[in-house]
């Protein structure tokens, strides 16, 4: 009997020795492949998921690839010998958080492998680095001077690497890498001369070096345009690859189905809405463009400092002091040129004391669809980018206690956050002095519900590209260049189109549940500020954390 109880306690101590370690375990492995992570994730177009890097050379050879693929392998050997099942639910909410974070590699490298089957890949990987370089505000010190050259100089070896790499791409994204390369040269030219007096490096390096670029990109387009009448024209992954993104990265319980038919139901309920505020609002003046952009950027100011003070007296959200603002600038020229970015910068953990910038241009009727939006009256593109949207989200994120909660990124929730704030705010009553703001936000609304749709018939080879261009151009309506790129984002990117309808009608379910369930102690204020603070976790995981229910997270 003695032998049993000195068997047992031993037993119990080394369960509980491993319940102990086993949450640091993830921690490291966490931190292990974040840093990893910061060195090789591919630069992307969406700029809520942008993440600090180390500087120097990006390298997409084949060597380098496999090289990833065998270090993948052991980050997820690593997470699959770990055991979360007795622990606390906020620890087994971060060992998914890890898994959807590998699922995502593997889904870039074998999923989704635009580095072998999309040519807009590799202008991303150069083009887009170097714009996301530049949006942090001039002027640039040595060090910011020497990684803008360093993005510039890594341009013809990583073209050189994609040319090598490129499977048989699919023609339509052939064709749109092509088109996007149109003039570059010039481009490169005029942002060299503008940006030259914005940095410490010698201008004839800078305009070497672009010389150099612009020769590599126009040989990697003149490739492209060689193959295009041997390329497919199937663009799809298909369902199967759909559904594996949907469930093991994105975490979302939904089959493709199930995405349709909620998006045809907020589309319908869009136009309805826009057309009784429509016909409420016949007889009011029409909203008038700015008349200039500094007026433009004065208003925005003033209407940030008014968002901030509105949602701490109506008890949305809490507002922190030390979260800077959300602020407009004119384009710079060497931005204006060169495209191929969002052209704004969110700051990040370690900036957290700089304002959040967006660059707009000169106001005019001429303006794409959101632009033209935001010259009206910037607010709601303030509340989705800025206060409290992704800008404002970002930095509550980045400062979350959970180190495995500040480096996780995943645009389902932010992008459904930033969409649910539009309308939420609006029931609020911040739009009530500007009747047609509130059509603004029903049409945007009438967009994302179309993104859902398109997501997912381009998935499922139901539209082509084009098809899906003409389906937003028509049905939004907007311009023929906005519903071009966008209809091109969404094919190269399968899955994140729906991210801002889905997760906005999660929060609402989420929201829903937690009202139930708390009756009178539920308070608005505090469910904001956990789904804020955790606003880089999939819904379905806070759900589960803030609930303890699980039903939602995909087994």
């Amino acid at each position: 009997m003695k032998n049993f109880c000195v068997a047992f306690f031993l037993s119990s101590l080394a369960l509980f020795a491993s319940s102990q370690t086993q949450p640091d375990s993830l921690i490291r492995l966490a931190d292990d492949f974040w840093a990893w992570r910061a060195k090789y994730a591919p630069f992307t177009g969406d700029d809520v998921n942008r993440i600090e890097r180390p500087g120097g050379i990006r390298d997409w050879s084949l060597a380098s690839i496999d090289q990833r693929r065998k270090d993948l392998e052991q980050f997820e050997a690593r997470w699959k010998k770990i055991d979360p099942s007795n622990w606390p639910i906020s620890k087994q909410v971060d060992y998914k958080l890890v898994g959807s974070a590998l699922s995502r590699v593997r889904w870039e490298l074998d999923g989704n492998p635009r580095w072998k089957r999309d040519p807009n890949f590799y202008i991303e990987q150069t083009l887009t680095g170097l714009v996301e370089a530049l949006t942090a505000p001039a002027p640039y010190d040595d060090a910011r001077s020497r990684e803008i050259l360093t993005r510039i100089e890594n341009i013809s070896p990583i073209l050189q690497q994609g040319a090598e790499n490129l499977e048989k791409p699919p023609a339509p994204f052939a064709t749109v890498a092509i088109n996007n390369l149109d003039g570059i040269r010039e481009r490169l030219r005029k942002m060299s001369r503008s940006l030259a007096p914005s940095t410490t490096l010698h201008p004839e390096k800078l305009t070497t070096a672009c010389e150099h670029a612009a020769d590599a990109l126009e040989k990697f387009q003149q490739q492209l345009k060689q193959k295009l009448p041997s390329l497919p024209e199937q663009t799809a992954l298909g369902r199967d690859a759909y559904i594996w993104f949907l469930h093991n990265v994105a975490l979302m319980p939904f089959t493709p189905e199930e995405l349709l038919a909620m998006g045809r139901q907020e589309w319908n309920r869009a136009v309805a809405f826009e057309t009784f505020e429509k016909n409420r609002n016949k007889d009011v003046p029409p909203l008038k463009i700015a008349d200039n952009i500094d007026t433009w950027i004065r208003d925005a100011a003033e209407k940030e400092l008014a968002i901030r003070k509105f949602l701490v007296e109506r008890g949305i959200v809490s507002v922190p002091d030390w979260v800077q603002h959300y602020t407009l600038r004119p384009t710079p020229e060497y931005l204006r040129v060169l495209g191929f970015g969002e052209n704004d910068d969110f700051t990040g953990p370690s900036r957290l004391k700089e304002n959040c910038v967006r660059y707009v241009p000169e106001p005019s009727e001429k303006l794409g669809y959101f632009w033209r939006a935001t010259a009206m009256d910037p607010r709601p593109i303030t509340v989705h980018e800025g206060v409290p949207g992704h800008y404002f989200q970002l930095c509550l994120s980045w400062k979350n206690e959970d180190p495995i909660r500040r480096h996780y990124y995943d645009s389902g929730a932010n992008e459904g956050i930033g969409f649910y704030a539009e309308e939420m705010i609006l029931h609020a009553g911040l739009f009530d002095d500007s009747p047609h703001t509130r059509e603004i936000i029903y049409n945007f609304m009438r967009l994302r519900a179309l993104r859902v749709e398109v997501d997912v018939k381009l998935a499922l080879d139901e539209f082509t590209l084009e098809q899906a261009a003409k389906y937003l151009q028509e049905k939004v309506p907007m311009d023929e260049q906005t519903a071009r790129q966008e209809a091109t984002a969404f094919s190269t990117g399968p899955g994140q189109a729906i991210t801002y309808q889905i997760g906005k009608l999660q929060i609402i379910k989420f929201l829903a549940d937690a009202r139930m369930q708390l009756g009178d102690k539920f308070n608005l204020r505090a469910f904001h500020d956990f789904v804020w603070k955790n606003g880089n976790v999939p819904i379905a995981l806070q759900r589960w954390e803030f609930l303890d229910d699980a039903s939602d997270v995909p087994k």
